[in-house]
């Protein structure tokens, strides 16, 4: 999976990142959520980076301080990886891309 680097956002000690994927769904850098493999946090500011007319195709989880928990397929592909730089606390989830809701406006999710 080759990826294309979005926007990064750099909070507390870590540096949530986020990629677009030649697959068309994205890849979302964030800290490790405990006890939950499939999730990422994220702060909220990452998703303006989402390409235009795009969100993110799942849920978000507000967690009430400026951060959203991203739930997806933890990345596994060797050659994805090897385009990131994922420190210890931080991990990656590869989510659906959706068209932006016409009706809302929300892009996130």
């Amino acid at each position: 999976m080759q990826l294309t680097f979005l926007g990064k956002e750099t909070q507390g000690g870590g540096s949530p990142t986020l990629f677009a994927t030649d697959t068309d769904t994205y890849v979302v850098q964030g800290w490790k959520v405990t006890g939950q493999d499939t999730s990422v946090e994220i702060p909220a500011r990452l998703l303006t980076y989402l390409l235009q007319g795009t969100r993110l195709g799942v849920d978000l989880q507000d967690t009430g301080k400026g951060t959203f928990i991203v739930s997806g397929a933890p990345v596994t592909d060797a050659q994805a990886l090897s385009q990131m730089d994922i420190p210890g606390h931080e991990t990656a989830v590869e989510v659906p891309k959706a068209e932006e809701d016409e009706t809302s406006g929300d892009a996130t999710g």
